[in-house]
């Protein structure tokens, strides 16, 4: 039983590895492949650059993506990063929200500022 006790613990320890890096890195390839497979022409996609376009063709390895109108690049599937649904949020009321709290702090700041004899404005 001794001589068990330290494989037991290699295989526990490659078990654990498999269930926290292996497994999840393999359904995350699987799910990129899966969307990356499903691109549609009419599409809005985000590509790994960062460079947001509409898809405009599809081939079996290529795409051709607009990215300005009259402007069409042509890019390989795995380029995409992710496809951009319309249900998705906008980001703008976030970026609205981060200038009027800090428009507030300013105002707070402002009303208990003290003069240089020592009241408050």
């Amino acid at each position: 039983m001794k001589d068990l006790a330290p494989l037991l613990w290699i295989v526990a320890i490659g078990a654990i590895f498999w269930l926290l890096i292996i497994r999840p890195a393999q359904r995350r390839q699987k799910e990129v492949a899966r969307v990356q497979a499903s691109i549609a022409p009419g599409e809005p996609v985000v590509l790994t650059s960062g460079i947001f376009g509409t898809v405009s063709e599809t081939d079996d390895t290529t795409l051709l993506i607009e990215i300005a109108p009259g402007v069409n690049v042509k890019v390989a599937r795995g380029a995409v990063a992710s496809v951009v649904r319309r249900d998705e949020p906008d980001e703008s009321p976030a970026d609205d929200s981060t200038d009027t709290e800090t428009d507030t702090q300013t105002d707070t700041q402002t009303d208990t500022q003290t003069d240089a004899d020592g009241g408050e404005r």
